[in-house]
């Protein structure tokens, strides 16, 4: 059970990712239109991707067995989701085109919270010995 949460959790994440690195990239294109483009949005988009690029390798470990990581993915997901909805619920903070973004990611990650916290997933990872072993 607490493989198919996990691997499951992968997949959303990664999706996360293939998103983030796709806005930053519309960012590089779309750089010299100011209005969807201000500094805002050149410092935050890069700090999506890297935090999407580590919770995927949080995850995959999670899904290894590693119990820290696994530790690790749930507080920081929780982190970057209130992260979003912030930039979701800002009204004139950010262009109404990276609002809608941040939705969708949002969806992804409020997904991995929810599959994270599950008590049958919770209490798997803490019957989990993938970490011990791998320390030995």
């Amino acid at each position: 059970m607490r493989n198919d949460h996990l691997n499951t959790v992968v997949k959303l994440l990664a999706a996360f990712l293939v998103i983030s690195v796709s806005t930053v990239v519309a960012v590089v294109l779309m750089r010299h239109n100011p209005a969807l483009v201000t500094t805002a949005v050149w410092i935050r988009t890069p700090l999506v991707a890297a935090s999407a690029a580590v919770l995927l390798l949080l995850s995959r470990r999670a899904a290894a067995g590693h119990r820290s990581s696994f530790r690790r993915l749930r507080i920081i997901a929780m982190v970057v989701l209130a992260a979003i909805v912030g930039v979701v619920a800002w009204p004139g903070a950010f262009p109404a085109w990276l609002r809608i973004e941040q939705a969708v990611c949002g969806v992804f990650v409020a997904s991995v919270v929810v599959r994270t916290n599950l008590r049958v997933v919770r209490s798997a990872m803490a019957g989990s010995s993938g970490e011990t072993a791998a320390q030995r």
